[in-house]
């Protein structure tokens, strides 16, 4: 699975919108905007998940600049989560 981030999300932009962003690249596997803990919110940034490598460095060269809702799209591949030490 490779994740990209997109950045610079208007707050309005929803999962499914995201998700219609990501389709002509190939097919995501998820696509998900990051929202507030509290009230769910908008953060104005998501993460599009596809199987497909090729179709994840597709939609970077794709969406890297593209204007949506008058924003310019910041996208590029997410960085690997690494787990706490808490957590194991």
């Amino acid at each position: 699975m490779t994740r990209i981030y997109v950045g610079n999300l208007s707050r309005k932009i929803t999962d499914a919108q995201l998700h219609e962003l990501a389709v002509p690249f190939g097919k995501p596997h998820s696509a998900n905007i990051a929202r507030q803990l509290r009230g769910g919110a908008s953060k104005g940034f998501g993460f599009i998940d596809y199987a497909v490598a090729e179709q994840a460095r597709a939609a970077i060269a794709g969406l890297a600049g593209k204007k949506v809702d008058g924003q310019a799209l910041k996208v590029f591949a997410a960085a690997a989560l690494t787990p706490h030490p808490w957590s194991r």
